[in-house]
């Protein structure tokens, strides 16, 4: 009996034992020199990796970075969100007039007006009317024309009347085509003029604006009778000849 007595008394004992490192190896768990589970973690080797942990080895993600054109605001970029310079809105060109310079009215002072009288057609004279000034002119209506002796001023052509005033940048001519007498001598009240005076309309076409021109005619002066016409200023010699 006390054999067994003893044998039982030893069982008990290592069940204590065993008991007790049990307990320690739970303690050493949670005692933060092992690894703890986590929930969702991926076990490695019987220890556990945490997701999502911040300590987590492995780079980091990229910050979100706006894109640079899209957060320019509208119109200070170039074209299509280039990210260029600003597009300017004036351009220069030499010799062009000063885009800031308000167009006048082309009227004797400034312009230089020539008469010229043509072979071709017969009995007729070129009229050139020159921007001298700095600014754009327009040429408005038609020449306003007094000859020497003469009592009105001759009708224009109506069917030359341009599609758009004509426009005179500075150093530019426009010109008007004076038939003068009738080819066929068939004009009536003919006389030789020495002298005439160039008038400019305003934009109603109606009044004369500035003192008139006064273009040298030929010494001999030149032959006029009740024929005659004028064209409507014109933009280009060709355009004033077809007529």
């Amino acid at each position: 009996m006390s054999g067994i007595r003893t044998r039982g008394i030893r069982l008990a004992t290592a069940a204590a034992t065993v008991a007790l490192a049990a307990l320690s190896l739970t303690a050493c768990g949670d005692g933060g020199t092992g690894v703890r589970a986590e929930t969702g973690g991926t076990s490695h080797a019987g220890s556990t990796v945490p997701t999502g942990s911040a300590s987590a080895p492995g780079p980091s993600a990229s910050p979100s970075v706006a894109n640079p054109a899209s957060s320019q605001a509208p119109g200070t970029s170039g074209p299509a969100g280039s990210g260029g310079p600003k597009p300017t809105t004036r351009h220069t060109n030499p010799g062009a007039p000063d885009p800031a310079g308000k167009p006048v009215t082309c009227e004797s002072s400034n312009t230089k007006t020539v008469a010229a009288p043509l072979n071709r057609p017969v009995n007729h004279m070129l009229l050139t009317v020159t921007n001298t000034g700095s600014k754009t002119c327009y040429l408005y209506a038609y020449p306003a024309l007094r000859f020497t002796g003469a009592q009105a001023v001759p009708p224009v052509i109506d069917d030359s009347h341009p599609q758009a005033v004509v426009t005179l940048n500075p150093g530019q001519s426009g010109y008007a085509l004076v038939n003068l007498s009738a080819a066929d001598g068939s004009g009536t009240n003919g006389y030789t003029a020495k002298t005439l005076a160039v008038y400019f309309y305003d934009r109603s076409g109606t009044q004369n604006v500035g003192a008139a021109a006064h273009p040298s005619l030929p010494a001999k002066g030149l032959y006029i009778d009740n024929t005659l016409k004028t064209t409507y200023w014109q933009q280009t010699m060709d355009d004033a000849l077809n007529w």
